[in-house]
Parts: structure tokens; sequence; C-alpha cells
């Protein structure tokens, strides 16, 4: 083993010759805050959390953020990012976003929403704020479920998927066909970002930050609306261990909701 040019003796090393800057692989991001989440374990919730504070860091705009926060599992958001936050009412985070960016033009904005805050009370809302191309990033967690109210059919839960309110499947006859709605907002002309990612992996993990930073940059740069959607899991709702929950969203969801960019107009 060797630092600073110099080999060492693994029989005498110290743990000072180990810790040291260059040598560190993980840290816990500056700007999230020493509270104990309410998230359930294994909710990925707090995963793209750690992401969206990582990347607001690194782009140093702590004191010029904004994040808009919903009504539903992560109605606390508020509670673990060091930026500034407002509350909205259930489903009203883009028109809210779309009132702090216009009055802050410098500002980042951006929502942070669950299936039902955004795509089922919220859904005018959100197509009218991406259809009008505001300058706010829309980050949209998708876990095909109502977890905090009681594990309730969603518009995006799959057919044939139990839930409370659907303990046979749901079907399309009676409930309709799921919500795709990132498929919608990418067809309207105020999109200049529409992509979905996943955070079950390591591998998923640093695509979803890269995504997160490009849409960031581009709701800088004045370029329209980024839509940043997560597969996500629930493995309370889904009644499932962390770990097969990670499994059942691979085999179940991503057929349906495809990750990858569904809009980039930098690529066009």
């Amino acid at each position: 083993m060797s630092t600073d040019n110099k080999v060492l003796d693994p029989k005498n090393i110290e743990i000072s010759d180990i810790v040291k800057p260059e040598n560190l692989v993980y840290q816990k991001p500056a700007l999230l805050n020493d509270n104990t989440m309410h998230y359930c374990p294994g909710c990925s919730h707090g995963v793209v959390h750690k992401l969206i504070a990582e990347v607001i860091e690194e782009m140093g705009m702590a004191d010029n953020s904004c994040g808009i926060a919903p009504v539903g599992c992560s109605v606390f958001a508020y509670q673990y990012i060091d930026i500034d936050w407002q509350e909205a009412a259930h489903g009203r985070a883009p028109a809210l976003a779309t009132a702090v960016k216009r009055l802050n033009k410098d500002m980042l904005v951006f929502t942070y929403q669950g299936d039902g805050d955004l795509s089922a009370i919220g859904t005018a809302e959100t197509i009218h704020a991406c259809n009008r191309g505001e300058n706010i990033v829309i980050i949209f967690i998708n876990n095909a479920i109502y977890g905090m109210t009681g594990g309730q059919m969603s518009p995006t839960t799959l057919l044939g998927m139990k839930t409370a309110t659907s303990p046979y499947g749901r079907e399309p006859q009676k409930n309709g066909y799921p919500f795709i709605i990132s498929n919608v907002l990418k067809e309207l002309e105020g999109t200049c970002y529409v992509t979905r990612q996943a955070v079950h992996n390591v591998g998923a993990i640093r695509k979803a930050k890269k995504a997160l930073r490009k849409a960031f940059d581009n709701s800088l740069a004045g370029k329209g609306t980024s839509v940043v959607e997560f597969v996500a899991t629930c493995n309370t709702g889904w009644k499932l261990s962390p770990e097969k929950a990670n499994d059942w969203m691979v085999e179940n969801m991503t057929p349906t909701y495809c990750l990858g960019d569904l809009k980039d107009v930098d690529k066009q």
C-alpha cells in the first residue's frame, strides 16, 4: 500500500495515513440536514434527495435555489435539503414554481412531486406549465401507488397491479389504463428535456445524477421546462422487502415506464 509516493507497511499503518481528502470516496452532501428521514426503509425518495443535494452543491446554487414541496409522501422534503422551499397546495406545485421563477429569473426552481400530486390532482398544472415552457424543473417520483394514504391505486398503477382499491388488480374497463404522463409531456412545445430514470443500483444512480444536472442547467439557461421522472419503489405499499421491491420494479414497471431520455432538444 502506498500514499504520498511512500510504501506503507500494513502492520504499522496509521489511520491518519489513510484518512485524507485525496482518498475520500464517499461523503454525505453538505446540503443534507441531519434530520432523520420519515421515509420507509428502502424507499427511493432518500436516494433522490441525496442526488438533488449533491447537484445543487456542485453547481454552487445553494443560496439561489428554491424547491416546491408537494402533498404526499415527500410533503416534508423541506426538512432534509438546506435550501429555500415553498409548500404548495396539493397538485399546484408547477403553478407555484412558475410564480417563484418569474419573480426570480436567476434562481434555480424545481418541484418535487409524486404520481398522485403530479398526474392526478395536479394534471392540469403540470401540463399547462410544460406547455408554456416555464423555465423550471419538475421532478416526478413514480411508484405506481399512493404510498402515504394506504396503498390505493394511482393514475400510474400498472394493469393487473393489486392495490387497496384494486384488490383484484387494475382492470382497464373499470379503472382505465396507466397514465404515462411523461410520454404526453414530451410532445408539448414548451418542454426541452423529458427523461425517465431510476435509482435502484449504482449505474442507475449515476445516470440519474447526470439527468438532474442537465435539467438544472437547462433551467438556468432558459431553455424551457425539464421533466425528470424517477421510476421508484414503494416496498411498504407493494408489501415487499426493499431488495424484492427493486427487482419487482425492474421486472414489472420498466417495460411500461421505459428508462432513458424521451426528449432532448439539444440532440434534435
